[in-house]
């Protein structure tokens, strides 16, 4: 059986930009796999995140916006990694056969040490986790972004490291699927990014949205002149939104004058409601029972934990901690 797995950082409020650079893209994994695994990583969120009300509120959110999005719990395992006890016990395995040297070069440990931080103990073993994350569930193929291609071979590294040393096939080597990535620009033409101020919220109220999108900076052509479309943050995010056709549309009516970015705006607007509207009102529904959001959470983790438990008996057998009889 072909397995992906998706990781799940609960950091933020969610945004346009992450709902059609992530969310989307990570959802038609459905179509692709016999299984797709999901998981909302609570405890890599601890690097950065030590407000406990905080950290308990963007667990549940996460899984309420996935959820409404699109992802289909009986179709897919949406567990949070908490919930999976023997994710730690094999980051222990992993480490007892990784190099410290390799954990010096990972990217979120080096840049900040670039910034003059002083970075916890969790960004030095993040890799590390997330190998763990990756190989306990024998998942064969992580999608990711470039940026990612790292944290991936370390752990193909590291699982061909212990099948060498402990013997083949005690871990699945995964492949990486590399994702270009889709940059979807916020309102100042800048990457949307909750750092940047600059992002459209996904579940904006319809008010909220409307005002946001009207914020949106455009050039200043008057009415009847011809403007580019190409470049420009509403004609952008609204060819990510609708597609192609719908795009070239709007591009012919701006490129022939007479039609001005405000109506551009507009455009933008009855597209992003028409996609949002519905999943808005699912969000809240979900979002305001935590106890299904629970029960949802648990169900998932049940199936991803007898994955892991196979996992780790064959890891426990091969080296030696448990020998199976």
């Amino acid at each position: 059986m072909k397995r992906s797995l998706t990781g799940i950082k609960p950091t933020g409020s969610i945004h346009v930009g992450n709902y059609l650079g992530a969310m989307r893209p990570a959802l038609q994994l459905v179509e692709s796999y016999e299984s797709s695994l999901y998981f909302i990583a609570d405890y890599h969120a601890l690097t950065t995140v030590h407000d406990r009300v905080q950290l308990h509120t963007m667990v549940y959110d996460v899984a309420a916006a996935w959820l409404a999005v699109g992802l289909d719990p009986a179709r897919t395992l949406l567990y949070r990694q908490s919930a999976i006890p023997e994710v730690f016990e094999l980051t222990w395995v992993l480490s007892c056969l990784l190099a410290t040297g390799q954990l010096e070069r990972g990217h979120a440990y080096k840049d900040a040490l670039g910034r003059g931080e002083s970075p916890n103990a969790g960004i030095f073993n993040y890799p590390v986790l997330m190998a763990a994350d990756i190989v306990l569930y024998d998942t064969h193929v992580v999608p990711v972004g470039e940026d990612q291609r790292q944290h991936i071979e370390l752990a193909r590294d590291i699982a061909q490291r212990v099948n060498h040393v402990f013997g083949a096939g005690t871990l699945v080597v995964p492949q990486p699927v590399i994702q270009k990535e889709l940059i979807v620009p916020g309102l100042d033409g800048q990457k949307m990014s909750k750092s940047y101020g600059n992002v459209i919220p996904l579940f904006a109220s319809q008010k909220d949205l409307k005002k946001v999108v009207m914020s949106i900076v455009t050039g200043s052509e008057p009415l009847e002149a011809p403007k580019e479309p190409e470049g420009s943050t509403v004609f952008t995010i609204y060819r990510h939104l609708s597609g192609r056709a719908a795009a070239d549309e709007l591009a012919a009516k701006l490129r022939a004058g007479g039609y001005g970015w405000g109506h551009a705006k507009q455009d933008l607007l009855a597209a992003l409601e028409s996609e949002l509207g519905p999943l808005r009102q699912r969000y809240a529904e979900l979002r305001a029972d935590e106890a299904e959001l629970d029960r949802l959470l648990e169900q998932g983790a049940a199936r991803a934990r007898t994955i892991a438990r196979a996992t780790m008996e064959r890891v426990r057998d091969a080296t030696g901690i448990a020998l199976r009889k």
